[in-house]
């Protein structure tokens, strides 16, 4: 490597992840409040007592979508839609559960289903690129960590990677739309069909919102991820 490589590893890559920390904490701490909201709310049974697989099937049933299987999903907050499959995948603790979160969370999902049968760009972008993007930003930094190793001979290598990766921040990006809009549908379906009354609903608000924290958090990550690319890039 010579110096030049040395100096590169020993200075350039680790001020590049001076940038990343801002993200980082940001994350940990979207991470640590979606927890202790969903865990504050999943004390908090609904006074309907309606279960979240109940409260799935009542606004999927509703909104014409009958055919909509709702299956049990093994971990804690494993919960998601299968456009596929057409399938529901709902937690033990939102599945058989009673609480706020339960049913709130079960109505998330149920927005990303009600999405795809009304062919809502976003999650229409978001399910055709998603394979894609899986590989690109999976090569992309070992395409970078090789291209560092070769020194400037290895830029092209870089390039290619911020390409790549670039799909990636794109994802991310596409992904805000999608799930702001599947909690605002979560919101409004409680409210038709009845599932949680009013007082309850600043409660199914705090965990729409913390869960949205999220994947804002998680962009913030990608986009953080990019500019350390373009920094070590421009390197020289």
């Amino acid at each position: 490597m010579g110096y030049y490589g040395m100096g590169f590893y020993g200075m350039g890559y680790y001020s590049s992840m001076i940038i990343l920390i801002p993200a980082i904490v940001f994350a940990l701490y979207a991470q640590a409040r979606v927890k202790t909201t969903f865990s504050k709310y999943l004390r908090v049974r609904n006074n309907n007592n309606i279960t979240g697989r109940e409260a799935a099937r009542r606004i999927l049933d509703h909104n014409g979508l009958s055919d909509v299987e709702i299956e049990y999903a093994r971990g804690s907050l494993s919960d998601h839609y299968d456009p596929r499959k057409r399938v529901l995948r709902l937690s033990g603790e939102v599945y058989n559960g009673t609480s706020v979160a339960s049913v709130s969370v079960a109505a998330h999902e149920s927005g990303h289903a009600i999405q795809h049968a009304k062919g809502y760009i976003p999650l229409q972008v978001r399910n055709s690129i998603a394979p894609t993007v899986g590989f690109a930003s999976q090569a992309a930094f070992p395409l970078a960590i090789l291209g560092f190793f070769m020194g400037s001979g290895g830029d092209f290598l870089i390039t290619i990677a911020i390409y790549l990766y670039s799909a990636a921040v794109f994802f991310q990006v596409i992904t805000l739309p999608v799930e702001f809009n599947a909690s605002n549908r979560a919101i409004l379906q409680l409210e038709e069909n009845h599932i949680i009354t009013g007082h309850e609903m600043k409660g199914a608000k705090s965990v729409l919102n913390a869960a949205a924290l999220t994947y804002v958090a998680a962009m913030a990550v990608a986009i953080g991820n990019l500019l350390r690319l373009v920094m070590l890039r421009g390197r020289d």
